[in-house]
């Protein structure tokens, strides 16, 4: 076989090779939509999980409809002005010429795009005009902006580089999330107002599973190798593009937990996920045109962009977004699109941005001066005033036809029961009440300032005990965790008998502050153990000091421990009284 033959097989296996990995990577992006769904429910309340299941799951069913119906002309068919693909059904009447592959590895990255929509709008949309505006999306909103950059539309002629979606999935995703959650309103209880109607506090909402959450990251994250892989064409190019999806998630989220640990004392985990992602949405627009240094960068910045992202949504905008799809995904969408006019540099494998007459155009960190940040301001802009106005008038027409937003005591019960007639994700496991009613009364403050005129006179009133032994009843509420230690504590100090009781209790602490996503957590209903001991010979002191000695964490909810007297003990079997009743022995 001579070289040229030779050379001709390699380059045909290389094709047929990267063809099937082209399809792998298609399967990854599919597999993010379990991702998706992980975060999303793990982020929110126990109460909504099958709503949440079900709304990623018809995600991809409805757009697969959909995206077959019109949504994959208008991306990839034959261009018309620069605008959209030209519609029609290939699929159907030229079957045998179908570009399968292109339809499937489209489809998937159709489908990420609606689901972004979904976890900022969680916990109160209608799950009828959840479909609805997740069709549209997938319909007509993402295809046409798409298929300016990737279909051979106008941006694409002009060099604009969007390699993976920072800006066609992620941003659009995100300003699509923002303008929902901005039209559907806040959840009942996120933010307090005084009577002028201005937010006066802002209240934690803390995801009901960290662990799923935290799943689903692992998860995305493995499927990103496919999104930002996937179109390689390569391998020196396919290892660079691994390898700046790696640094850039990395780097973002160790910035972030030092971030927070140094703004709250402690490193906020869910924030810390959060930032895995912001980091893999930044990266994606430029993950074959950056080198390690330009990943580091990216990556740093978003790990402190999604906790502003967060913060802002909250504090100022108030904004309701219970897993931060906006920070992720609008805001790191923009950076990264931004990014790659910073940090595009040729030495990156394969490296093909040109402008329209062909001139290569690379990043201003690298001195390729302004004109390829120009274009990505452009392209930027363009898809963002797109997104804006058609995501604004789909919401408001749904709106009007069939509401967004579910009823009051929908909300309150959970969508679960009210829109699936699901009891609960987790049969067996009863929910304990998750929201701050609006407009509830105060607690009532209990004080000891009672005016001596008004005071009751207490009186020393005869007791059963004789004057040798004296009764104490110790009542200790502590964290369940902490039960074992404290039941060996007391066997050891001489306790023999104890009453233990689940409860649910809360307080109002003046200990450190514990924060959620940057938001102070208020006292809520928690599982707690009760542990009731009646002592006489042991020393009551005693009891107490080790109580406080095994309990005590620094934390928020370490417990509480009262002391009672006790008239007198009667052993119900033996009639025994007093001393005699406490004893075990005969």
């Amino acid at each position: 076989m001579d070289e040229t033959m030779m050379t001709l097989v390699k380059e045909a296996t290389s094709q047929e090779v990267f063809s099937v990995w082209f399809l792998i990577g298609a399967a990854l992006v599919f597999w993010m939509q379990a991702g998706f769904a992980m975060v999303e429910a793990g982020f929110t309340r126990a109460k909504n999980t099958g709503n949440i299941i079900m709304k990623n799951l018809m995600d991809f069913c409805i757009g697969t409809v959909v995206f077959i119906a019109i949504g994959f002309s208008l991306l990839m068919g034959e261009d018309l002005v620069g605008f959209i693909g030209k519609p029609g059904f290939d699929l159907f009447t030229s079957y045998a010429n179908f570009d399968f592959s292109s339809f499937v590895f489209n489809l998937v990255f159709c489908a990420t795009t609606a689901t972004i929509v979904s976890g900022a709008m969680a916990e109160r949309t209608k799950f009828l005009s959840y479909c609805v505006y997740s069709a549209v999306i997938s319909a007509c909103i993402y295809p046409i902006e798409a298929h300016w950059i990737w279909g051979g539309g106008w941006l694409s002629g002009l060099g604009f580089h969007d390699f993976a979606g920072s800006c066609a999935i992620h941003m659009v995703g995100g300003i699509s999330a923002l303008i929902g959650a901005k039209i559907l309103g806040p959840r009942i209880g996120k933010f307090k107002k005084d009577e002028k109607g201005k937010v006066v506090k802002v209240n934690a909402f803390p995801g009901h599973n960290i662990a799923i959450g935290a799943l689903g990251v692992f998860i995305l994250w493995l499927g990103w190798y496919g999104f930002n892989g996937a179109a390689a064409t390569t391998i020196p190019q396919l290892g660079s593009i691994f390898l700046t999806t790696t640094i850039a998630p990395a780097i973002a989220t160790v910035v972030c937990m030092i971030f927070t640990w140094i703004k709250y004392k402690k490193p906020d985990v869910s924030m810390c996920l959060n930032a895995s992602l912001a980091g893999l949405v930044a990266i994606t627009a430029g993950c074959d045109v950056t080198d390690a240094f330009g990943a580091i960068i990216i990556g740093a910045v978003s790990g402190l962009l999604v906790v502003f992202g967060v913060w802002f949504l909250d504090y100022v905008l108030h904004i309701d977004d219970p897993v931060g799809a906006v920070a992720v995904h609008c805001l790191n969408g923009i950076w990264g699109t931004l990014a790659v006019g910073l940090f595009a540099t040729n030495s990156a494998p394969d490296y093909a941005i040109a402008d329209a007459a062909g001139n290569e155009m690379i990043g201003l960190v690298y001195g390729g001066g302004f004109k390829l940040m120009g274009t990505q301001l452009l392209g930027f802009g363009s898809v963002a005033l797109w997104t804006a106005v058609t995501i604004t008038i789909t919401f408001f027409i749904i709106k009007a036809i069939f509401g967004l937003r579910v009823s009051r005591e929908e909300e309150v019960t959970g969508l679960d029961a009210t829109e699936h007639g699901l009891p609960s994700a987790y049969a067996g496991f009863a929910m304990l009440p998750d929201y701050v009613e609006e407009g509830a009364a105060a607690p009532v403050a209990v004080t000891g300032d009672v005016p001596e005129a008004e005071a009751v006179p207490v009186k020393k009133m005869p007791t059963f005990s004789d004057d040798e032994h004296k009764f104490t009843k110790v009542e200790i509420l502590c964290k369940e965790a902490k039960f074992e230690a404290l039941k060996s504590a007391m066997m050891e100090l001489g306790i023999t008998g104890m009453t233990v009781s689940h409860v649910l209790g809360c307080g109002v602490q003046k200990g450190k502050p514990e924060y959620y996503r940057g938001v102070q957590i208020e006292a809520n209903l928690l599982p707690k153990i009760q542990v009731d001991i009646v002592v006489s010979a042991v020393p009551v002191r005693s009891v107490i000091e080790t109580a406080k000695k095994v309990l005590y964490t620094g934390h928020i909810g370490d417990g509480k421990i009262f002391v009672y007297d006790v008239e007198n003990v009667v052993k119900v079997r033996t009639g025994e009284e007093g001393y005699d009743a406490l004893q075990d022995v005969e």
